[in-house]
């Protein structure tokens, strides 16, 4: 793993990187999804929104920890990860999420009332209403 992260954007300007990784095999930019779910934590940082679109060409393998941010305590990170990755995946995919979003829609922390978390997780929840 220690070569593999010489592929990781080195700050949230490095495009470069970013089309490396896109261009890199499947093997390797799986094994490196938890580092680029990071990218997530701020999606005013440049390349955030091109490291979605890349998390989103892996949805079965980037779902699980995904699942793991949305039981985690940061909830801005939260709602990048809703708004940015749950929501662009094709209904099959969102359906994974059901769960979590349940409890986020109508059981929300109050860090995800104030970050309108919940609200996000509603939205997406009309998106998989009839399934």
């Amino acid at each position: 793993m220690e070569k593999l992260n010489l592929y990781l954007p080195k700050d949230k300007h490095d495009f470069d990187s970013v089309t490396v990784l896109n261009n890199l095999g499947n093997s390797k930019v799986i094994l490196l999804i938890p580092s680029l779910l990071e990218w997530l934590q701020d999606i005013n940082w440049p390349i955030a929104t091109e490291i979605a679109k890349l998390l989103l060409k892996y949805p079965e393998e980037t779902i699980p920890h995904v699942k793991e941010v949305l039981n985690a305590k940061d909830d801005r990170w939260k709602e990048w990860c809703l708004r940015y990755f749950v929501m662009e995946l094709p209904d099959d995919f969102i359906i994974e999420f059901k769960d979590e979003l349940i409890r986020i829609a109508y059981d929300p922390t109050k860090g995800e009332e104030l970050e309108e978390v919940n609200e996000t997780a509603q939205m997406i929840l009309e998106l998989i209403k009839d399934r």
